[in-house]
């Protein structure tokens, strides 16, 4: 068998095969993180700092998960914002931004991947390194929640995402052997830490437009969610 990704690496590549669960990331991959953008108007500041805004969460969530003692994510967007928008916004008005991770709408391209997998009897579930509750509660306001079996949280495990035991993890709260287990995200690193910690990856191209060089080969690429739904469900037995 083969491995990609240099000399070291945490497990030997998945096989091409259809996976009997699929886990979807839920910020930016279901659900549009964009919409927070009006949340930053309301509160008097430039309507793209949303963008830094997350960004930066995601990246201190990493940093802090690699140097130890992680905190939980609305913990870590907190601060974040606070950083962001020059430590300006009163406790209110961060109370106001960070309300909007419960009411993100849907991609448009999340419901027809569901449905597919749905119908090829291929459970779903959510994986976010936010909250569960917060993550469910946006997911069924989106319509989305009936269609998924539950909503997995790196927080459980105190860790945010890419290190390979949050991956085991949420394979052990499915029931299935990693290499059966599929984790379909718009985020590459996200998609290569799956993929190194021994599953199947799907990535779908909407937010990077292609595969970056440096990360582990995706199983399957797809434009959307949809396309990447369909190529998993292609993939041999």
């Amino acid at each position: 068998m083969t491995v990609e990704g240099g000399n070291q690496l945490d497990r030997v590549r998945a096989a091409d095969r259809r996976p009997r669960v699929v886990l979807l990331d839920v910020y930016e991959t279901m659900l549009q993180v964009e919409a927070l953008r009006s949340r930053f108007v309301d509160v008097g500041r430039p309507d793209h700092e949303w963008e830094l805004f997350f960004t930066r969460t995601v990246r201190d969530g990493m940093a802090l998960t690699l140097a130890g003692g992680v905190r939980p994510f609305a913990e870590v967007a907190r601060a974040a914002l606070r950083t962001t928008t020059e430590h300006t916004l009163s406790d209110e008005a961060l109370d106001h931004v960070l309300a909007g991770f419960g009411e993100l709408p849907p991609h448009p391209d999340v419901e027809p991947a569901l449905r597919a997998l749905a119908r090829a009897r291929i459970p779903a579930y959510a994986f976010t390194q936010g909250g569960a509750a917060v993550a469910s509660d946006a997911l069924d306001r989106a319509g989305l929640r009936t269609y998924l079996r539950g909503v997995l949280s790196a927080e459980e495990i105190r860790s945010f995402k890419p290190p390979a035991r949050v991956y085991n993890w949420a394979c052990q709260q499915v029931d299935a052997p990693g290499d059966r287990v599929a984790l379909v995200a718009v985020h590459s690193w996200d998609v290569h830490g799956a993929v190194r910690a021994g599953l199947v990856g799907g990535f779908a191209s909407r937010l990077e437009g292609a595969v970056p060089d440096v990360v582990a080969r995706p199983h399957v690429v797809g434009k959307d969610l949809e396309q990447v739904a369909d190529r998993l469900i292609a993939l041999p037995a």
